[in-house]
């Protein structure tokens, strides 16, 4: 199997660091391939005969510092194996001088993201393990003695990060921590597909209790309410807890979770339209980005996507500032008033208008005749199961909105997309987009006119509601075939419409 993630951890030690990384989840998920993780001695790379890698800093000082040569060495040694031979000495133009590729504004692009542990550094946070999740290669720096070099963390260093305000004898163990925290991120690592976006910090709150058996241990019994099987009365109850313990432990988390409330609250007044944006508030994946009053901005924190609604476009305009305009920037707009100053501000006059459309009521849809999940059948009646890898190229080839197929690969890998299947053979499918619709319902031609779409939104309406999530969807403005589809099983479209600016 293809690795879905690579971790080079340059190290000092690198037998603690393969030792502590080759067990458990991370261990198990090495063996399959999805991971891959190599330490890299730094010692390798040292001119020095007695392999030494310190010398005492200038200006005196207590302790000794790790020269720059041998950790550059060892870097661009691993970054040549990444880039296919980037890294070679190019000075020049494109470059920045000794041969470290040309690098972007942002300080990544253009070369190996390379981190340094260092209690110097940014601390480290969930949004940050996802936000280097998304990397197929990350190199890891570990210090030791007092420290490094400043001129070779000067060259090579695209992000310090802090795993705590304290000092360890050396890198290797933060890391770890960070391999670990990413690791989780990745797909296919966690054997349950939900466990790694319901932890500790999404939405600002905490985790809840959790208890397993027995009922009672030492005169404490489990919580009532966690044995009654009403799942609306347990999320109530998870949410309480949550809520209690943030406040009670991290009030600075709680004050953000407040701001955010307060937010869905006032969007609730138009709960149809602004339904994207509640729902990025009750999965946790809302970040805050500007309110004042009903004009809100809103960034989903997987996805990067904006979502804005203001009173008037003058208000609107205040919330573009708060966004740095580039060429990769989407925006969702509830008022049509905000897309030409919108498009104005990012530069572009890519456009697309759209139905928002929910499903409102809390029962499940039937199923009867429609699908299965069973592996087959015999009554012609399709299977609907997880898509797999290899249908990558044809959800591409056939998905009418499909722009990107690293999206498709990414949905498919993380368990979001189902296909429909007759006799074993792909109809259809449909998923959810990273934002939080369902989306991508496709019907292949030689499948049409048998309730295969009707099946496959069916299903993922129902899967929602499994997950405790609002169902909702948006259809492109002239798509008739699925506005029918969408009214005829219950969902209800806002009166206004809503508007992609930027990226699409």
């Amino acid at each position: 199997m293809e690795e879905n993630m690579n971790f080079h951890i340059l190290t000092l030690f690198p037998d603690m660091v393969m030792r502590g990384m080759h067990t458990s989840i991370i261990g198990n998920a090495v063996e399959k391939g999805i991971l891959g993780i190599e330490a890299v001695d730094i010692r390798d790379y040292t001119k020095d005969r007695h392999r030494k890698v310190d010398d005492y800093p200038y200006g005196g000082g207590a302790g000794m510092l790790m020269q720059a040569q041998p950790v550059y060495d060892a870097w661009r040694a691993v970054s040549e194996r990444i880039l296919g031979g980037a890294a070679e000495d190019c000075a020049g133009e494109g470059t920045r001088g000794n041969g470290v590729p040309a690098v972007s504004d942002d300080g990544r692009k253009g070369r190996v993201r390379t981190v340094y542990v260092t209690p110097q550094g940014v601390p480290f946070t969930q949004a940050m393990a996802k936000e280097f999740a998304a990397e197929e290669e990350l190199v890891i720096l570990c210090g030791h003695y007092e420290g490094i070099d400043e001129r070779v963390l000067a060259e090579i260093v695209t992000d310090y990060v802090s795993i705590g305000d304290y000092v360890l004898t050396g890198g290797e163990l933060a890391a770890m921590v960070i391999v670990d925290a990413v690791s989780r991120m990745v797909p296919g690592v966690l054997s349950n597909e939900s466990s790694g976006e319901t932890e500790s910090f999404e939405g600002h709150l905490l985790e809840y209790p959790q208890y397993s058996r027995p009922e009672c241990w030492m005169g404490k019994r489990v919580p009532d309410v966690l044995l009654s099987g009403n799942r609306k009365k347990i999320r109530e109850w998870r949410t309480a807890q949550a809520e209690q313990r943030t406040r009670e432990r991290r009030p600075d988390l709680y004050q953000q979770y407040e701001k955010l409330q307060q937010c869905r609250e006032i969007l609730g007044r138009k709960k149809l339209l602004h339904i994207d944006m509640t729902e990025l508030i009750a999965r946790g994946k809302a970040r805050l980005v500007a309110a004042d009053g009903a004009n809100i901005c809103l960034r989903d924190a997987e996805s990067g996507i904006y979502f804005l609604t203001a009173e008037n476009a003058a208000e609107g305009h205040k919330l573009f500032e708060k966004i740095a305009p580039g060429p990769d920037v989407l925006l969702v707009l509830h008022q049509e008033f905000l897309c030409e100053p919108a498009m104005e501000y990012l530069g572009t006059r890519e456009r697309m208008d759209c139905y928002q459309l929910v499903y409102t009521r809390r029962e499940k849809l039937p199923v009867a005749g429609l699908y299965r999940e069973e592996q087959t059948t015999e009554d012609g009646v399709p299977v609907i199961r997880k898509l797999t890898p290899e249908y990558t190229d044809t959800v591409f080839a056939h998905y009418e909105m499909a722009g990107d197929p690293a999206y498709i690969r990414e949905r498919i890998a993380k368990g979001c997309v189902f296909g429909a299947f007759v006799d074993g053979e792909l109809a259809g499918f449909a998923g959810s987009h990273t934002e939080g619709s369902i989306g991508m319902l496709t019907v292949l031609p030689e499948y049409r006119g048998r309730k295969i779409g009707k099946a496959l939104e069916t299903y993922m309406i129902n899967r929602f509601l499994e997950q405790g999530y609002t169902p909702y969807g948006q259809v492109k403005a002239g798509n008739g075939i699925s506005m029918r589809l969408q009214e005829s099983l219950g969902l209800y479209a806002a009166k206004e419409m809503v508007y992609w600016v930027g990226a699409i």
